[in-house]
């Protein structure tokens, strides 16, 4: 682990929309700043993702000072959306989890994701991400919270990993599919120098100055059998983890972590494991 370090930081500040990859990042207690902050639901208040609407992975938010938001997609003007001032919230269901959001103000914003996606749905804000929605008490600790991430803060995956993973596809029945990028996995944070599924036996890590527990393993979804650059589905890598990454009933890449403590992470940082 001597020469593990930061490859790559991902920010997706729509979630299921396509992910900036910054060469540094402000960690705070639910996630990277700026990181799904906003989301897209549908009309009976449920969070809309890839899984439903693959094409989101061809949207783009480009995140702007004070954390608004500028859309662009095929076939469509951008449009800039700023952080509502609007303080009244909306019930917004993400997996089961009831969170309190802000609607983007006016109907633009509302109009422009649903003439895209050619559904009734609404884009929220995340106004208050420090008490909305706690992290699943079966693997956080009171007070820890988390944005409209799946599930946890922050998502970490290894580039050694991914090499093994597109080693074990090369040797499948659709093995035409890989070698797939990591924009697959749609992580937080990439890291290299260590060896394949290190990541699986680390408990708490340290990127740079900053100290992270790891929760519990990532379990993977249809989402990473999507092209996130044309939106097509395919079979893998579902059909290659459920082969040789199955633990209790998920198929299993990555790791979920909660952040210790506040600071910076930039590209290049080591990545220490503490325990």
């Amino acid at each position: 682990m001597g020469n593990a370090r930061l490859q790559s930081i991902h920010v997706h500040p729509v979630k299921a929309f396509r992910g900036l990859a910054p060469r540094e990042a402000v960690v705070e207690p639910w996630g990277l700043a700026g990181d799904r902050r906003w989301a897209v639901i549908d009309d009976g208040g449920k969070v809309v993702t890839q899984r439903q609407h693959p094409r989101l992975a061809l949207a783009a938010a480009e995140l702007l000072p004070g954390g608004g938001v500028r859309l662009s997609a095929p076939g469509r003007d951008p449009l800039t959306v700023p952080v509502p001032r609007s303080t009244g919230t909306v019930s917004v269901d993400i997996f089961g989890d009831k969170v309190e959001a802000v609607p983007a103000e006016g109907d633009t914003a509302h109009a422009w994701c649903g003439a895209y996606l050619g559904a009734d749905v609404r884009l929220v804000h995340l106004d208050d991400p420090a008490t909305r929605r706690p992290v699943d008490p079966e693997y956080g600790l009171p007070g820890e919270t988390v944005s409209f991430a799946d599930g946890y803060p922050l998502l970490l995956t290894s580039a050694a990993s991914l090499d093994a993973l597109n080693s074990l596809i090369a040797q499948g029945d659709h093995a035409h599919e890989g070698p797939l990028p990591m924009n697959r996995f749609r992580p937080s944070v990439v890291v290299a120098g260590t060896t394949a599924w290190a990541e699986d036996n680390w408990s708490r890590v340290a990127i740079g100055d900053v100290a992270f527990r790891v929760a519990k393993m990532c379990g993977r979804c249809v989402v990473t059998t999507t092209d996130q650059v044309t939106a097509d589905r395919g079979r893998e890598p579902l059909r290659t983890l459920g082969r040789h990454r199955r633990f209790g009933g998920k198929l299993v890449f990555g790791q979920n972590l909660v952040p210790e403590s506040r600071g910076a992470i930039r590209v290049g940082d080591p990545v220490t494991v503490l325990a």
